[in-house]
């Protein structure tokens, strides 16, 4: 592509006589994503698009783009080993250039989850590093300024999983309404706000995380609600797995809260509890429902427990897996 090419050069990373092949790589929804061999070695090209790969209409600004490449650098401030390494950038094309990691090396976490490679190690470790990036950026008005992305948040995060979940359940519509108030008016730390196993490498040196467009300077509870909403999913998805998902749960939930300093822990810990239960019918009935869960029976689980949860909210993360448990069991 001359665009592709054209912002390249203008990066550096191509010399005006190259014009390397692109492979067009699976996987995203929001974002156009290409792999390409640079001089330097394999390399990742990443440009968000306006209007998301999902059957709903679903908008979203491509200024995002900007942002993830400014989360993916301040993480690599924190946690270096935790996100790729950035090659290049270009504002004029809305692209960035990220070291391509080759999935032999770096697995997908997701794959491995479906596969019933389940090690509450490695859950552990993401809730870890996650916290890392929570702690040192809580209460950073330099990094909140930076990250002052409430619009985009609202506009890709909140209203197509929680308002419109709350379309399709009017007699829960004034609980996740809430949701998203109580979540919108936290100005806590940076958020990633798409912490899935689809969005984690599992390297040698530990999680890498990717897909960081969603990020916000605000609620770090969304963050972990978010990742542990899928543990618990993928136990439909994957049931022979379901108690060592449920151990992934705790582990992640553990190493997280152990960490949590800007706040009260038993506060945050409430606060995520509550969310979770959104989130979880959201991916049933919202604008972007997990593609693997297609049984009926399995989704009204869903909805019976985030239903429940709803009307009577949990303090603890521990009260959710236990009601989650009793669901799937039975």
């Amino acid at each position: 592509m001359d665009e592709v090419t054209r912002a390249l050069r203008r990066m550096g990373l191509l010399d005006s006589g190259q014009c390397p092949a692109l492979e067009a790589l699976p996987g995203g929804v929001s974002s156009d994503i290409w792999r390409i061999d640079l001089a330097s070695g394999p390399a990742c090209i990443k440009r968000a698009l306006p209007r998301l790969r999902v059957s709903a209409e679903w908008y979203a600004p491509v200024e995002r783009n900007r942002y993830e490449l400014q989360w993916m650098r301040c993480a690599s401030r924190i946690v270096p080993e935790a996100v790729p390494e950035i090659l290049g950038a270009d504002d004029e094309s809305g692209m960035f250039v990220m070291r391509y990691l080759d999935p032999a090396d770096f697995p997908l976490w997701k794959q491995q989850l479906r596969d019933a490679i389940v090690d509450p190690a490695i859950a552990a470790q993401v809730g870890e590093r996650l916290a890392r990036i929570h702690v040192a950026t809580a209460g950073d008005a330099t990094v909140a300024s930076c990250f002052a992305t409430d619009e985009t948040f609202f506009a890709i995060r909140l209203e197509p999983y929680l308002l419109a979940t709350a379309r399709v359940h009017p007699q829960l519509a004034n609980a996740l309404e809430s949701l998203v108030e109580t979540t919108a008016g936290q100005k806590r730390a940076l958020v990633h706000g798409d912490v899935s196993p689809k969005n984690l490498l599992i390297g040698p040196a530990g999680p890498v995380f990717l897909d960081a467009e969603c990020a916000w300077y605000g609620d770090p509870a969304f963050d972990l609600a978010f990742c542990l909403n899928h543990l618990l999913l993928k136990c439909l998805w994957v049931p022979p797995a379901s108690g060592a998902l449920l151990a992934c749960f705790q582990a992640l939930a553990s190493a997280h809260l152990g960490r949590v300093d800007w706040e009260d822990p038993r506060e945050f810990e409430a606060r995520t509890a509550r969310l979770l239960p959104g989130l979880l019918l959201a991916r049933v009935d919202g604008k972007s429902p997990v593609e693997y869960l297609t049984d009926e029976g399995d989704m009204e689980k869903v909805r019976r427990v985030a239903a429940r949860l709803l009307h009577h909210p949990a303090a603890r993360l521990d009260e959710v897996a236990s009601l989650w448990s009793s669901e799937i069991q039975s």
